[in-house]
């Protein structure tokens, strides 16, 4: 039991300063890790930080133990980590802590303060002695790690630091005297401190008035049909999805993988061995419906790549943040398509070629210093470099069109779902071979590169001269897709489980563009793409993605509550071209504080998370990344631990100047009360 949640005397705390953390979760966690480490007790006096969330500290709502045990992450158990390490260009001080996959070698030894591996379940037990760097841990694994994490932190609170949660949400947060925040929660309590700071994570939005989801679940409410709008898939319900009956899914990245586990091995289904060494057979229970499943690109979420570079390692070259910060001066309105993704495109070459001609150049004819000066030169998807690459290259396979990676499906045509069928088996096959194999590790040259690049793009998200127009489509929508689709896809077992379920008949093809509507008429959702020349019908419909951040209709009420009390508001990007709606909340960026309705900074507010104004890359990092979310944190701990010290200070003057006063006007008192007493 942690001190975060030992019976603690509450009457020790009286006289602290206070601060409120809205939310428990993976960001929580991160921010209460940092308030310990910076917290001087000289200068900041006693302090009590509240943590308020309904789920369970560290895990939070998305990563809590209560979800299906079939439930991954898309990332390798060595690239997890919560804390900082030397990479972190943080003002507070480093304190390292093992990686996910490091946690479980120590749990396994016996050698992990504070965690009892012999009390664990079985399941999660013999997860933790297997764990490898390559393995993707389950959701439940992570949920441990993260509590874990917690524990360390609340129990690494020196003196003169409280560390209290709270199982309960908040509905909203009110200012009061002296600039006191009141703490409202849905268990009839209320708390009053100094300082707030939202950390809730992900939270979804509710459906209204105006939106396709709101179109779409209007339909299905007068024709007794089934539709799930975008959610988090441990949240989803998916019972009115009935065995045996189609069911059409939008949507091929993480969210739809995850809920393809849910509706059939989650129903009893069972993936075999194969005939063949390598692929596997899915022994269906019955319970599955009969999935029929189309996205925009038609194909999958490229497989998680797990082989490691065997040339020069990488660095970046055509992008960086000194030449982002370049194009941002220069331009007065930016457009994604044009000042950024020709440098972003060239650095994915980059990264590609460099790992091909350094570390395998057995495939190549010319030397990496002679082919990156044809990089130097040509454009990334110029007819000029094509030509370069086929005479310097053995195969000419092993060229990277951008273009074409990003569009696998353009032009294909096919008559029947069988035929879809033929082409994805082979182009999954063909990304499992080139994203598992060592002997193809210019994939990994060519993630990292795509990865250091999304972390430094991210950093200038928020410049205030883009363009709404581009904003909203390119980088909020394409770009970000688009990194998901190339660096964070699934782990490469969940490609051959979707292969075995396509065998077995369970899954249904329907490739690319794919196009739902309604038929009131019929009273069915009807489905259609530019792959696949025959239309489909069905009772059920899925949205397979996460839902966008729209803090005007939240269903987190806190969030809500703070736009409607002009607290807070939502960022709206403005230029010459026009205006657009993000859907965030505004904090100013050296410091996360909330930005209120009439333009000022809250005087004791801050938020972070990906509802934020802010760049948001994730809870936790890649070790050795210098990870956006953990400067975050210890910027905006070592802004609250400063803010509380002027609080104890400015209210020690008041004190001060309140004494001096009465004192002042009592000594006339005194005297005059002397007087007549000495008279009678």
């Amino acid at each position: 039991m942690t001190s975060a949640a030992r019976l603690i005397d509450i009457d020790s705390t009286r006289g602290a300063r206070c601060i409120a953390g809205l939310g428990a979760g993976p960001r929580g966690a991160g921010l209460l890790e940092r308030i310990v480490a910076n917290y001087d007790g000289e200068t900041t006096g006693p302090l009590v930080v509240h943590l308020i969330d309904p789920h369970p500290p560290g895990a939070g709502r998305i990563w809590r133990d209560a979800q299906s045990g079939l439930l991954k992450l898309n990332s390798l158990a060595a690239d997890v980590t919560m804390f900082t390490d030397e990479t972190s260009t943080i003002e507070g001080p480093v304190r390292q802590g093992p990686s996910l996959v490091e946690w479980a070698e120590l749990a396994s030894r016996g050698e992990l303060a504070g965690y009892d591996l012999d009390t664990e379940d079985q399941q999660v037990a013999d997860e933790v002695r297997s764990l490898g760097p390559a393995s993707f841990p389950t959701r439940r694994l992570q949920s441990r790690y993260l509590g874990w994490f917690f524990e360390q932190a609340a129990d690494a609170a020196p003196e003169g630091l409280t560390v209290l949660v709270h199982a309960a949400e908040v509905t909203g947060v009110t200012t009061i005297d002296n600039g006191a925040q009141r703490v409202e929660l849905d268990t009839g309590d209320s708390l009053t401190v100094d300082v707030v700071v939202y950390a809730l994570g992900h939270s979804g939005t509710l459906v209204h008035e105006g939106t396709r989801t709101a179109e779409l679940s209007e339909f299905a409410a007068r024709h007794d049909l089934a539709y799930v709008p975008p959610s988090f898939t441990a949240d989803a319900d998916f019972s009115a999805v009935e065995a045996g009956e189609p069911v059409i899914v939008r949507g091929l990245g993480l969210a739809a993988v995850d809920l393809l586990v849910l509706l059939t091995e989650g129903r009893g289904g069972a993936f075999l061995p194969g005939d063949e060494p390598g692929r596997l057979r899915y022994r269906p229970s019955g319970r599955e419906p009969r999935i029929l499943v189309g996205s925009r690109r038609g194909v999958p979420y490229h497989s998680k790549v797990t082989s490691v570079l065997q040339g020069e390692p990488f660095e970046t070259r055509y992008f960086t943040a000194d030449i982002a910060r370049e194009i941002v001066a220069e331009h007065e309105i930016l457009d994604f398509r044009t000042h950024f993704w020709p440098l972003l495109a060239k650095e994915m070459l980059h990264g590609y070629y460099r790992e091909l001609f350094t570390g395998h150049p057995d495939r190549v004819r010319v030397s990496w210093v002679e082919f990156r000066a044809e990089l130097d030169r040509f454009a990334a998807q110029s007819p000029e470099l094509h030509e370069a690459g086929l005479a310097a290259r053995v195969d000419p396979s092993d060229e990277l069109d951008i273009e074409t990676f990003d569009h696998p499906l353009r032009g294909a045509a096919a008559t029947d779902v069988g035929s879809v069928a033929v082409a994805l088996h082979d182009y999954i096959r063909e990304d499992l071979r080139r994203r598992n194999s060592q002997q193809h590790s210019e994939n990994q040259g060519l993630f990292l590169a795509l990865l250091f690049s999304f972390m430094t793009f991210v950093e200038f998200q928020d410049a205030p001269n883009w363009s709404p127009v581009s904003l909203a489509g390119d980088v909020r929508v394409w770009w970000k897709g688009f990194f998901s689709y190339v660096a964070s896809g699934p782990p490469g077992h969940r490609l051959d489980e979707l292969l075995a379920l396509s065998e077995a008949g369970v899954v249904h093809f329907l490739g690319g563009e794919l196009r739902v509507w309604e038929d009131e008429e019929a009273g069915l959702f009807r489905a259609k793409g530019t792959t696949l020349e025959r239309q489909v019908s069905a009772r059920a419909l899925i949205d397979a993605w996460l839902p966008d951040a729209d803090v005007a209709h939240t269903d987190n009420l806190a969030l809500r509550q703070l736009i409607e009390s002009g607290e807070g508001r939502e960022r709206i990007a403005a230029t010459p071209e026009g205006s657009l709606a993000t859907g965030v909340i505004e904090v100013r960026r050296e410091d996360s504080r909330i930005v209120q309705a009439d333009g000022t900074t809250h005087p004791r507010r801050f938020a972070i998370g990906p509802y934020t104004s802010n760049p948001f890359v994730g809870a936790f990092s890649r070790p050795r990344t210098n990870a956006v979310s953990f400067r975050e944190n210890d910027a905006v701990a070592l802004s609250t631990l400063r803010l509380v010290g002027e609080i104890s200070r400015e209210n020690e003057e008041r004190e001060q100047h309140e004494h001096a006063a009465e004192h002042h006007y009592r000594r006339p008192l005194q005297r005059t009360l002397g007087g007549l007493a000495r008279k009678s």
